[in-house]
């Protein structure tokens, strides 16, 4: 159990004492013996008012939720992205930015994207080249499918055509400009000196918040929750912790 804590109040040879500072003695208050150190000389405390009997202590260490992240990319800002990632050299993570904005996939998830997830258009599908991955979430492992657009295909494409050197089925596809596959903290540092240099120093929104801002998009046109769940594979449709996270206030959601 953690030790009580209670202000001014000092243990000398097992005894408790209410100790005043030298400010508060010039004020006319004084040192009070409180008996035996324990609860005895605490519930006393209380009564002389020096602090609260019904204060609970763990007020001050309760693990409050910390607000959602409320940061939003738009449309064409992300193609901006993209572009400049291209441009600049980061053409793996300029498929990437594009593949996890139309999935809607994790950061997590888009990194460990593989050949033989990509598939066709219909269930079951055609060789891996379709316009949809099917995946295994990394945070819940539940299965997911993420789809994506002509723009993110071609995108694609591209970038697979430029590596010059077939990847193996099952590894992963989007990789830095060693050629190594991206890890978290190389993603997040590729994306940060991209973003620096099409925003530039003073923009702060991450890869991360990619995810919300398709939310926010799937929200703009009409989807519903259940279709939004079903997208995410969460249980966006029923958590209102997901909502908060995923869903912020947004005018053109309210106006819709």
């Amino acid at each position: 159990m953690a030790d009580m804590k209670i202000p001014y109040l000092v243990i000398k040879r097992g005894l408790a004492f209410w100790q005043p500072t030298k400010a508060m003695r010039a004020e006319g208050a004084r040192a009070r013996a409180l008996g035996p150190e324990g609860p005895d000389a605490w519930r006393k405390a209380a009564a002389l008012k020096y602090c609260e009997r019904e204060a609970d202590p763990s007020l001050g260490v309760r693990n409050l939720e910390p607000k959602p992240r409320q940061a939003l990319w738009e449309h064409g800002e992300v193609v901006r992205l993209a572009k400049g990632a291209w441009r600049s050299g980061y053409r793996g993570l300029a498929a990437a930015i594009a593949v996890l904005w139309d999935t809607s996939l994790s950061p997590v998830d888009v990194r460990s994207l593989t050949p033989q997830d990509r598939q066709g258009d219909a269930p079951g599908s055609g060789p891996p080249g379709g316009k949809l991955f099917r995946v295994e979430r990394a945070k819940t492992g539940r299965a997911a499918i993420g789809t994506f657009g002509p723009r993110s295909e071609k995108l694609l494409d591209a970038y697979l055509a430029d590596l010059g050197a077939e990847i193996a089925p099952n590894a992963p596809i989007f990789r830095c400009r060693s050629g190594a596959p991206y890890s978290k903290d190389k993603l997040g540092h590729d994306f940060r000196v991209v973003r620096e240099l099409v925003f530039g120093p003073g923009e702060s929104r991450t890869l991360a918040d990619l995810r919300r801002s398709g939310t926010i998009e799937a929200i703009r046109g009409g989807a519903a929750d259940t279709q939004i769940a079903a997208k995410m594979t969460n249980r966006f449709d029923k958590s209102s912790s997901l909502r908060r996270t995923y869903a912020p206030v947004d005018l053109a959601c309210a106006f819709r």
